[in-house]
């Protein structure tokens, strides 16, 4: 007989603004993103109508500070599910060390684990597919994410693979921003970890590509694009961090306590 899928009753997302949801929604309608619909999907799984859920990610968020700020408090919310999602703001910083992101990574994967949870995480696309004057960090990504296996392997973590499907860099699943998902996108990743969880009705689809789409520009069109990009987001975004601030400076989690899903 096959083994029934579990059923889960109170799920924890950790992270920063991928799990909080920037690129789903805004901060007037509210934030939705892969949390919001992985939740979803494990209430799709319950036929009691039991769960809840809580969502502790900040936007600009390191990993150290996810696991500093978010692990205690996700921890006394006894979950049987937790998503840790973090390490992309890590990559972006000059002074970058795979080993140290991966180490609060791990920290969170054990001591949730040692809790009673199911963990699930992600692996990270290469960037520099997504906006080419981030190709130079692609070392950085594939070093990160070999790290995130062997951490998730330790501790019986399942991870939802996203470096090797070339869908994951379709610009169509990105925002505006080139760092945050689109709504597309966080529904290819909630995806991604439904089936990583073997959550009933998923599957791979979300691997499958796009249609078509209309050529990109190329020549000079390419280049105005890519310079547009580096005022209206790149450059603001050096402009912070050389002032020593970030996107969540004065934030709080937008969910931080286990509710039902239709509350808020």
């Amino acid at each position: 007989m096959p083994i029934p899928s579990r059923v889960y009753q109170r799920y924890v997302a950790l992270g920063d603004s991928q799990s909080e949801g920037v690129g789903d929604g805004d901060d007037v309608v509210g934030l939705r993103g892969f949390a919001d619909r992985l939740a979803e999907r494990v209430a799709a799984a319950d036929p009691g109508g039991r769960v809840q859920y809580a969502n502790l990610a900040v936007r600009g968020r390191l990993a150290g500070q996810v696991r500093a700020e978010q692990l205690g408090p996700a921890l006394e919310l006894n979950p049987d599910l937790a998503t840790v999602v973090a390490g992309v703001n890590d990559l972006l910083r000059p002074r970058f060390d795979a080993a140290e992101v991966a180490g609060h990574l791990e920290e969170m994967f054990a001591a949730l684990r040692g809790g009673g949870a199911d963990v699930a995480t992600v692996t990270f696309p290469d960037i520099g597919r997504i906006a080419p004057l981030a190709r130079p960090l692609a070392p950085r990504v594939y070093d990160l994410n070999r790290r995130i296996r062997t951490a998730a392997a330790r501790h019986g973590v399942m991870v939802a693979e996203t470096e090797n499907r070339p869908v994951t860099t379709d610009p169509r699943l990105w925002s505006a921003d080139r760092l945050h998902a689109s709504p597309l996108g966080h529904d290819r990743i909630a995806a991604a970890l439904a089936e990583a969880l073997e959550l009933p009705g998923s599957d791979d689809a979300w691997t499958r590509p796009l249609p078509a789409a209309a050529a990109a520009p190329t020549g000079l069109r390419a280049a105005a694009t890519e310079l547009s990009w580096a005022a209206g987001f790149l450059g603001p975004w050096i402009v912070r961090r050389l002032r020593g601030r970030s996107s969540g400076d004065g934030r709080t989690a937008k969910r931080p306590d286990l509710l039902p899903l239709g509350a808020v």
